[in-house]
């Protein structure tokens, strides 16, 4: 019997690339898009195979119901990937509450209501693969883009975690890591009011170099990962992703060991 992936923003970028790769693959796949009409190529080429559903992953009640509406039309979920979400631009002081909480609805809250939402489904078929598409600067901060990294550390820190607390029950779970790609998360965000005291940097951070992916070129990785029958904790995306993080690593490192003579004095 052909698995079953559960993909949310599937209506561009890397859901869209991924889904069709899975489909091809012989995969039978829930789409989901906050508008379904994004989806309608998909329906037409690969027909009873691909389920096409709206949800707007904000909302907790609207993503219970796709979940139950996939198990109850494919049978099972056995790969669910959470994909949706979007980037707030701009420093720290500029965003607005509205802002800050409509980056975590998205980007954290709505990739913890899909997670909670499949545990109970995968625990009764004692295996399941999680994946969660986090980032780069989930691992390693850039300055003027604060509320979306500090949206993907969240999605760190749970995912670690629920690795750890899901793996008895067969359960997988796997953090991507994209560096930059020519996606439209950067055209279709949102970028807070700017405040002038920061052009400096924003000009500087903009014309600083940029070595951009191609989504296309993921499709190969990602039907790798769901395939393997071992998958890593975290897979990085890009030929810039693991050496940006390493030297973010080693950075940090230097000073923890610099300042560790204070930290254990501080332990009493």
């Amino acid at each position: 019997m052909s698995k079953t992936i559960l993909i949310t923003g599937a209506s561009k970028g890397f859901g869209k690339t991924w889904a069709e790769a899975f489909l091809a693959k012989g995969y039978n796949v829930a789409a989901t898009a906050r508008n379904v009409d994004t989806l309608n190529d998909l329906k037409e080429k690969y027909g009873q195979s691909v389920l096409t559903l709206k949800l707007d992953v904000d909302n907790r009640e609207e993503s219970l119901s796709v979940v139950e509406k996939v198990q109850n039309h494919f049978g099972s979920i056995d790969i669910l990937i959470n994909n949706a979400g979007y980037a707030l631009t701009g420093a720290i002081e500029e965003a607005t509450p509205n802002e800050a909480r409509a980056q975590f609805e998205t980007n954290f809250f709505g990739t913890l209501w899909l997670t909670q939402a499949v545990l109970p489904i995968m625990r009764n078929q004692k295996s399941g693969h999680i994946i969660q598409v986090s980032s780069i600067l989930g691992l390693a901060a850039l300055p003027t883009m604060g509320l979306y990294n500090a949206s993907k550390f969240a999605i760190e820190g749970l995912s670690e975690t629920l690795a750890a607390e899901v793996k008895q029950f067969g359960i997988n779970v796997t953090l991507v890591e994209p560096n930059g790609y020519a996606s439209n998360i950067w055209h279709t965000g949102i970028s807070s009011e700017s405040n002038p005291v920061y052009d400096g940097l924003k000009k500087a951070f903009s014309e600083s170099e940029n070595d951009f992916g191609i989504v296309e070129a993921t499709a190969p990785a990602i039907v790798k990962l769901v395939e393997s029958e071992n998958p890593p904790l975290r897979l990085f995306l890009g030929r810039v992703a693991l050496p940006f993080v390493k030297h973010s690593y080693e950075q940090k490192l230097k000073v923890w060991e610099e300042w560790n003579d204070v930290s254990v004095e501080a332990h009493g």
